[in-house]
């Protein structure tokens, strides 16, 4: 129940002092308070008429709780009372009479007086402004004059057991492109497109907008979702033309909640929540990785030296001395089974006609799966804490004057290993389960070691993914604040319809890490006598290890971006006829500490001017013309502004007369098109910051010269590391789309949008520069360009099958693809070889050779195209296709194979049912038209590699590998994997369709159970809603491809993503 008055004892027991306060308060009145009854305050004239009867009720609200304090007065009459604790009234009154029953929050209810004298009142809240308009740029319009393409989706649908918001974006929006490859905490963002990809330069990722203030991922991710009013995806050119240079790839719109007229009320939910990976890497056991390592051996040098003696399977096997003859299960050591995670939200709202206020405040923790023993007095397990707080105030100043002070702050603390969880899952995929274990004990002679003893090989110097893990930890600070003051003004006193609107905006952001670590002491089994199954060890690196942390400091950021927004609207009906106009000016500075260099530390700035004019007519025919005034300082001053204009029409076809007898089975019918053109200045990578100067290396020493009689004096030289560019310019996309929404039955609703995007002037290198130029650095100029098309589409479903019974239903579907138009690129026809160039081609698609099986013999060998990566080719090595057949397999036989990596097809659906107190819900979510390489580099068992940073690493066996291999015992010619070896084998390891897998998915990504008890049970404890819910994520996923988790593609020896099981409990006062 959402009133807040005391209990019906205090009610009672104050009667006596409230009666004299109202009377004294009242006394210069025309009326005056007397109490009636003891259940409620009756307000009567001095002069009252004859009355004819008395009549009672009782105000509910729309949960069925009484209201108290609600107002009901005898329409036009001084007349009226105050319900009590219990909602109920008592009123004399005479038939016919008109009562207003009215309280703060709710619509006013008109109740005729009959000849009952008992009456029931439901009050309606008001009605919420978003659900009748949709926010789109800088403003908001009524949802039957929008013709851009935009997707809302409710915020509910964004609650997810997850403290990452951006992992709850796929498959929930239309025209939203979305998958994960992580599910390391504070390493797990999604990443997102708005209708796929059609750019191949710097930035794809669309504009991010908060309160209008935009922010990045990494904001959006940590948002909550409680503190959400509208979530808003603008789609095409009418949507996004306002944000002119950055709204090329789309625009995510996100408001926050306000304070509304009425009581206070509290909101609270609790989770706690166990992880678990979706699926893990399965390795094959110990004997079998020793038995097959001397195979590998064996089989492609049959007088070659065993790794592994039958003597040491053999001990092995009889587990004889874990320490002399190891058999690690890395993945287990390594990592749980599970982890906790909390997460706690609460806010408080309400307001008077005055002032309005929104505060909110959260708290997350997620842990990492790592199994970090307490061998030191720290613990590396990853560890993320994440806090933050939301203040929105609006205040009236005057009647036509408001004020709106928004205030926010998210703070992340975070422990984990050095290297982070990422990393260490793939070095367990480089580590050996038999050479050394992860580490010896203290006992015997080595009691007196008060350092850990971390078992190693040969010199020492390879993997131990378990030394890696608690040698150290990494701490991190992230601190982002946003500070906003907006004023509105109404001048309706200078022509009705008239605003005025200014913003501005400050945003830090800090961030700061330092790492403590020891470096380890490495050891290796010395002697070890069987018969008295002891052992001695040798320490690898006695110079090398320390007994005490390390302290290095990192990164140290400072971000600072100021932002100011003046708008001026005008918004009026004449008769059949609106119109709306809007202009909008806006300025952005950023300024960076640490920068790095002269050109990252000077301030980022741009502005620009937008506006927007509408007209429609009679509620069926409507026109929209937007236009982006844009600066950059990236550019040259010739091409420093953009213009980029869009138009749209529609027309509402439901509206018109003649449709009257459709509409119970029409009830919505409207037709879109819009075309515009959109910019992006984001291009080039961070260094280009200014294209239209040259960077210039005045102390060159491998461009000077030596002088002098003895050539002893060496003078440094003069090189260009980037020519001055003038005409160098934006990224512009024109982009039309097409769209229909259907109502049918007052109860489904179908949107769906064709679009069409044409990208140019793409910054690319120059590919045909003459060497004889003598340039020293590349070319660039805006001479790429591509094309997107595809169509997304949302079906949404609501039915109330009676009062108790109700179920709605949701799908989408995106199709986006793209391909290139013009690219700098070799000419390919000419030299007859068309099938290279990538015109016509997908722009994240792979390219590699066509394998077409592996070779029967060496008969086969001789008999087939030559084939020269290094080393000897053998039976059960891959064989490619010759597709130039010109003998041999080049670089000229790559082709275009699988899907590109960004996935075509996203899609989801589910449902939802209530009974009673009874909720369920289930969503499905997939990709499909996807691909990705399985890197055979990385999982080639047995492989010794020592790496650039004078590491060594000993490949893991995958059980996939151990099951499916060539073999002489197993000739067949499409097994997984090719013939063994203990070295790397450079024709098995090309990029072709031999490790193209599809990336395409289905996953049941929420089901969720809930109850609310009944309100008869939480009345007394003054609760208006409490609830308990179970609701888990990624519980089931439905894939051809086995190994890992499809959605993390080609990152799948990485930290997995994580299946969820949650408990929660939401408690509203």
């Amino acid at each position: 129940m959402k009133h807040r008055l005391a209990s019906q004892h205090y009610w009672q027991s104050t009667q006596g002092l409230r009666k004299a306060l109202l009377i004294l308060c009242f006394s210069g009145a025309p009326f005056f308070p007397v109490v009636e009854h003891i259940n409620a305050t009756v307000y009567v004239t001095t002069t009252v008429d004859q009355q004819k009867k008395e009549v009672k009720g009782t105000i509910y609200d729309e949960t069925n709780a009484p209201v108290a304090g609600a107002t009901v007065v005898v329409k036009s009459s001084t007349r009226g009372c105050i319900t009590d604790i219990d909602g109920k009234f008592s009123i004399s009154v005479n038939v016919g009479d008109e009562l207003l029953v009215s309280f703060l929050g709710y619509q006013t209810e008109n109740v005729k007086i009959t000849t009952n004298n008992d009456y029931t009142v439901h009050l309606k809240p008001k009605v919420d402004e978003l659900d009748e308009v949709t926010v789109v740029a800088f403003a908001k319009q009524k949802k039957e004059s929008v013709i851009s393409s935009v997707t809302t989706v409710k915020p509910s649908e964004l609650k997810v057991p997850s403290s990452n918001l951006t992992t709850a974006l796929a498959g929930r929006m239309s025209g939203v492109i979305a998958y994960q490859t992580s599910g390391e905490p504070g390493k797990d963002d999604a990443s997102f497109f708005i209708r796929g990809v059609t750019t191949f330069g710097y930035a794809a990722s669309p504009l991010i907008l908060i309160d209008n203030v935009e922010l990045t991922t990494a904001d959006l991710a940590r948002l909550n979702v409680d503190d959400i009013a509208s979530f808003s995806i603008m789609k095409d050119a009418t949507a996004t033309a306002l944000y002119g240079a950055r709204g090329a790839n789309g625009v995510i719109l996100v408001t926050t909640k306000e304070g509304k007229e009425g009581k206070a009320t509290v909101s609270i939910r609790i989770e706690n929540s166990v992880s678990t990976p979706v699926r893990t890497i399965e390795t094959t056991d110990p004997i079998t990785y020793m038995q097959l390592h001397n195979e590998a051996v064996k089989t492609r040098n049959p007088l070659g030296v065993l790794p592994y003696s039958q003597s040491k399977i053999d001990n092995t096997i009889r587990n004889l001395n874990s320490y002399a003859f190891p058999a690690v299960d890395w993945y287990d050591e390594m990592f749980k089974k599970y982890t906790m995670n909390q997460r706690v939200t609460a806010n408080i709202s309400g307001g008077g006609n005055v002032a309005r206020y929104y505060i909110a405040a959260s708290f997350f923790n997620d842990n990492g799966v790592l199994n970090v023993d307490k061998q030191n007095n720290f613990n590396s397990n990853i560890s993320l804490k994440k806090y933050s707080v939301r203040s929105n105030i609006n205040i009236n100043l005057t009647k036509t004057t408001e004020a709106i002070i928004r205030v926010n702050g998210s703070f992340d603390d975070y422990r984990g290993p050095i290297d982070g969880g990422d990393a260490l899952y793939n070095k367990v995929m480089k580590t050996s389960p038999v050479l050394f274990p992860k580490s010896f004990p203290n006992v015997g002679e080595y009691t007196n070691n008060t350092h850990l003893m971390f078992g190693n090989y040969g010199d020492g110097t390879y993997i131990n993914p378990y030394a890696d893990m608690v040698k150290g930890y990494k701490d991190y600070s992230r601190t982002s604040i946003v500070a906003q003051g907006e004023l509105k003004q109404s001048l309706d006193f200078i022509t009705k319809g008239l605003n005025v609107r200014g913003l501005i905006s400050t945003t830090r952001y800090v961030y700061s890490d330092v790492s403590r670590y020891y470096n380890p002491y490495y050891y290796a089994m010395g002697a070890y006598d069987q018969s008295k199954n002891t052992y001695s060890l040798t320490l690898l690196n006695p110079n090398g290890g320390t007994e005490y942390l390390n302290y290095n400091e990192g990164a140290k950021d400072v971000t600072t971006t100021n932002y100011m927004e003046a708008a001026m609207s005008y918004n009026r009906d004449f008769d059949e006829h609106g119109i709306s106009g809007m202009l909008v000016f806006t300025r952005r500075t950023q300024q960076n500490s640490n920068a790095g260099d002269l050109q990252k530390s000077l301030p980022y700035k741009n502005q620009g001017l937008s506006g927007r004019f509408t007209y429609s007519y009679d509620k069926r025919y409507f026109a929209e013309f937007n236009f982006g005034y844009n600066g950059s300082e990236r550019f040259a001053e010739n091409e420093r502004y953009g213009f980029f204009p869009s138009f749209g029409v529609g027309y509402l076809m439901s509206n018109e007369k003649f449709w009257k007898p459709l509409e119970k089975t029409i009830n919505k019918l409207k037709w879109k098109f819009t075309y515009g053109l959109v910019g992006n200045d984001a291009i080039g990578d961070s260094n280009d910051r200014f294209f239209y100067l040259s960077n210039v290396n005045m102390n060159d020493e491998n461009k000077g010269q030596d002088f002098g009689t003895n050539w002893g004096n060496h003078i440094n030289g003069i090189t260009v590391t980037r020519y001055a560019n003038e005409v160098i310019t934006w990224e512009k996309a024109k982009k039309m789309n097409i769209g229909i929404e259907l109502g049918l039955f007052n109860k489904l609703e179908i949107q769906a949008d064709v679009f069409y995007e044409k990208r140019n002037s793409i910054l690319m290198t120059r590919s045909y520069i003459p060497s004889t130029m003598g340039l020293t650095a590349d070319v660039r100029a805006n001479v790429g360009a591509a094309s997107g098309k595809g169509i997304d589409m949302s079906v949404d479903y609501s039915h109330s099958i009676n009062k108790d019974l109700w179920v709605t239903g949701r799908a989408n579907f995106t199709y986006a693809t793209s391909k290139y138009e013009k690219i700098e690129e070799p000419d390919y026809l000419g030299a007859g070889t068309p099938w290279r160039s990538q015109v016509g081609q997908k722009l994240s698609q792979q390219w590699g050779f066509i394998a077409e099986r592996l070779f029967i013999d060496e008969a086969d060998i001789a008999n087939s195209p030559e084939q020269n990566f290094g080393g000897k080719l053998m039976a059960g090595d891959i064989k490619y296709k010759d597709v130039d057949k010109d003998g041999k397999i080049t670089e000229a036989d790559k082709v275009p194979i699988g899907y590109p990596t960004t996935p075509e097809i996203t899609y989801g659906f589910g449902l939802s049912a209530g009974y009673k107190g009874w909720d369920l819900s289930a969503f499905f979510q997939g990709n499909a038209r996807s691909s990705f390489w399985i890197d055979p580099n990385r999982i080639s068992p047995f492989i010794d590699t020592d790496d650039d940073n004078n590491t060594h690493s000993q490949n893991a066996l995958l059980k996939v590998i151990a099951d499916n291999h060539w073999s002489e015992a197993n000739r067949n010619i499409y097994t997984f994997w090719p013939r063994l070896a203990n070295e790397s084998v450079p024709n098995n390891t090309q990029s072709s369709t031999w490790w193209m897998q599809d990336g395409s998915f289905m996953r049941l990504k929420s089901l969720e159970l809930g109850y609310t008890l009944p309100e008869r049970w939480t009345r007394k404890a003054r609760i208006s809603n409490v609830r308990i819910y179970l609701n888990g994520t990624n519980l089931l996923t439905f894939s051809k491809f086995k190994l890992w988790d499809p959605e993390m593609g080609g990152n799948g020896l990485g930290y997995p993503i994580q299946r969820v099981y949650n408990i929660g409990l939401s408690v509203n006062f």
